[in-house]
């Protein structure tokens, strides 16, 4: 690249270039040599092209970008290559009441920057200066503090975020996806960070980064477990919020986005010779030598620009009314279907392609193999912000020859009216069943709910994704996630202790469904205890025999515990870092024993809906519902709550493998279950500590059986061959 640092401005004179693609591309083709600036602002009367040194500390060139064609403003910098460091200067109407914010004052990143240089505010939790960090944050806002509806004269340029110009692309080969069939995948939502950063067998200078989510002492970890499929909380680059800032905390999860393309460096072990792209690239690699996939949560929902009285980094210094959806009548503010200040316009063609851009970069060239979607229903949202399952997103993704390829997991819900779409996505998403959830919560926890509902969910949840040839795996079943109880706590705390977060426990969900077992937190007693781990064990069991597919979240196989927060969004600390060394043993060796039964027997794993074991053929699979006495589920039985003790023979289809016997005791006393016809032998038992069966219950088990109460057991019809026990690399699709 040639160096630009010491040419005189008024040298160098931009090419009028090409208006795509957008972004900043190297151009290597003879005299055209350099790099070509294609920005998207339709409503800007002027743009600048800003030049900085290598840190992004010192502006070393201002020019206008030449050209504007339908919208876009391009042009070419000649002698120009990789590497360099540029923002942008948007000028045009100061006009909040028409949705315009434009002010030339702040550096804006493009918003298809695939490196950034620099940070908002603080990176990290511990001591900062206040004042000056406070002098800092208030330099971004586009307004006037005192007087929101005049422009901030103050130039941000020192501060502010900046885009590097990247390398073109070389793809040299690389590991094939795993591609993990849709009835054996296992996902197991964690966050890098707290995932290793208290590993005890991973070095100290690689722990809580992309490298070290891929040591050889993780990979043990999930081939022995056995999970299918890593979904990372948010990797790409953010800003976090200035009040968390000021009160010494960070976006820990990450759901606070400011450049979609670029991974966050925040995950970088900084070893010299590494960068946080290729240190990614890497970690993608060696997950899928090892057979595992990676599922990337994303939030293209809305931006760490937050509202109306938040910074102006990118979208909203370049086409603020484009970018988000307003308020009808009152384009001065954002509609909030989010909660997090804004929502982004999907509708608008030119945001679409960037969201697809960006899906597109994450899946060519670090090798991602699908995606969470945050909020997805602001994604599926008109220009009117009606939820539309026809919309243009929706459509994109399907008709994409990349990305209709791999697995789009919906969070089917905002806080908009309209919001919640449980079900109704299109065929090919799965989604996150919040139903599921509370419903076998409550039915063990909170002795809530009757047969019929436990049954549902236990069978895929037909009633929202039995429709438009959805399968039973478009549920994602699952009891925790980050936002939330850990399952630790699910059986520790009746109330939420978010105190910490700094906002008086008003944060987090008020309803979780959880019981203490009689004490709020920790507690010396063993009966307490003992009741814990019971139901800790019974639930996970329930987890892993349901119908559709499953999601863990990291640390609830060793038994980890927050403390009651419950929204520990903000808490990059021993709260959420995983404590290896006090692991619950007993816990993870039950988790990965009822791992090793779904993928060895296929009954536990159908991925076809059930039919009535009466009204079954040779190529559906069945299911028989029982009373504890033996004699069939009907009428009443389903819906009274005097007693709730059920017991499920689930039959995959013909050739496909063994029965299996669930039975099922949510009640406090011990049951007797009398068992159907079959050869029954029993797997798992959760009223022991690692779910092993006692001793001697491993021959063919005759007359009624005992379960203990608030357990679950699993018995499989040892008459029919043996089935493979392939291991979850091999799990590939068919």
């Amino acid at each position: 690249m040639t160096d630009l640092s010491h040419a005189p401005a008024r040298a160098i004179t931009l090419a009028s270039g090409r208006r795509g693609p957008l972004g900043a591309h190297c151009v290597v083709d003879g005299a055209q040599a350099g790099v070509n600036f294609a920005v998207w602002a339709p409503d800007a009367t002027r743009l600048e092209l800003c030049l900085f040194d290598d840190r992004g500390e010192h502006e070393i060139g201002r020019h206008d970008l030449p050209c504007c064609s339908e919208g876009v403003w391009h042009g070419l910098l000649p002698g120009a290559g990789a590497g360099l460091v540029y923002g942008l200067r948007a000028h045009g109407p100061w006009a909040p009441h028409q949705g315009h914010r434009f002010n030339p004052a702040k550096l804006l990143l493009d918003p298809w920057a695939q490196e950034v240089v620099g940070s908002y505010g603080r990176q990290g939790p511990g001591p900062a200066d206040d004042a000056a960090l406070a002098a800092e944050l208030a330099l971004h806002p586009g307004h006037t503090p005192q007087a929101p509806e005049q422009p901030d004269p103050r130039d941000n340029a020192r501060h502010a975020l900046k885009a590097r110009v990247p390398a073109p692309a070389l793809y040299a080969a690389r590991p094939p996806r795993p591609r993990i069939a849709r009835d054996r995948m296992v996902l197991y939502e964690a966050h890098i960070r707290s995932l290793t950063m208290r590993h005890p067998a991973i070095e100290p200078a690689l722990r809580g980064s992309y490298a070290a989510l891929a040591h050889p002492a993780m990979l043990a970890h999930y081939r022995e477990l056995g999970i299918t499929t890593l979904n990372l909380l948010p990797v790409h680059f953010r800003a976090d919020e200035a009040a968390l800032q000021l009160r010494g905390l960070s976006n820990h999860w990450g759901y606070s986005p400011i450049a979609w393309l670029a991974p966050e460096t925040r995950y970088w072990s900084g070893r010299p010779g590494t960068s946080a792209a290729g240190e990614f690239r890497d970690m993608v690699d060696t997950l899928h030598a090892a057979g595992i996939e990676v599922v990337l949560d994303v939030v293209f929902n809305h931006t760490a620009e937050t509202d109306a009285s938040g910074p102006t980094l990118s979208l909203r210094g370049l086409a603020n009314a484009r970018y988000y959806h307003l308020m009808p009548g009152n384009p001065a503010h954002d509609q909030n279907w989010t909660g997090c200040g804004n929502s982004v316009k999907l509708a608008e063609p030119r945001v679409l392609e960037l969201v697809v851009g960006a899906l597109r970069h994450w899946a060519t060239h670090y090798g991602i193999d699908g995606f969470r979607f945050d909020l997805a229903s602001t994604l599926g949202r008109d220009r009117h912000g009606n939820f539309n399952r026809d919309a243009g997103f929706f459509a994109a993704l399907q008709a994409d020859p990349v990305l209709s390829d791999l697995k789009w997991i919906a969070e089917p819900w905002d806080l908009g009216a309209g919001g919640y779409q449980l079900g109704a996505f299109p065929a090919g998403w799965m989604e996150w069943n919040d139903q599921y959830r509370d419903t076998m919560r409550a039915w063990w926890l909170r002795g809530i709910g009757d047969r019929g509902v436990f049954a549902h969910r236990l069978a895929g949840s037909n009633t929202q994704f039995h429709h438009d040839s959805r399968a039973p795996t478009a549920s994602v079943n699952y009891l925790a996630a980050h936002d939330g109880f850990t399952l630790r706590d699910l059986v520790s705390y009746d109330h939420k202790h978010n105190q910490a977060n700094g906002e008086d426990n008003r944060d987090g969900h008020h309803h979780n469904a959880s019981w203490n077992c009689g004490v709020e937190g920790e507690t010396d007693s063993v009966e307490v205890n003992e009741l814990r781990h019971r139901l800790q064990r019974a639930l996970m069991a329930t987890l892993l025999c349901s119908q559709g597919t499953p999601m863990l979240l990291a640390g609830d196989e060793i038994g980890h515990s927050q403390g009651g927060n419950n929204n520990a969004y903000c808490q990059d600390n021993a709260t959420t870092w995983l404590d290896w060394a006090a692991a619950d043993r007993d816990l993870l060796a039950c988790t990965r024993r009822l791992l090793q039964l779904r993928h060895r027997w296929a009954a536990l794993r159908i991925g076809r809906w059930l039919s009535p074991a009466a009204e079954a053929d040779a190529d559906s699979a069945s299911a028989l519902w029982l009373r504890a006495d033996g004699r069939a589920l009907t009428g009443t039985d389903w819906a009274g709550t005097a007693d709730r003790a059920l017991a499920v023979r689930l039959d995959p289809e013909a050739g496909k493998g063994s029965p299996a016997l669930v039975l099922v005791n949510p009640e406090a006393s011990p049951r007797r279950f009398v068992l159907p016809a079959g050869t029954w032998i029993s797997v798992f038992d959760s009223d022991r500590r690692d779910g092993a069966p006692a001793p001697d219950t491993d021959s063919p088990l005759t007359g009624p059986i005992a379960v203990a109460g608030r357990s679950l057991c699993i018995l499989i019809d040892s008459a029919t061959a043996a089935e493979p026990h392939p291991s979850p690399s091999e799990n590939t699709s068919s």
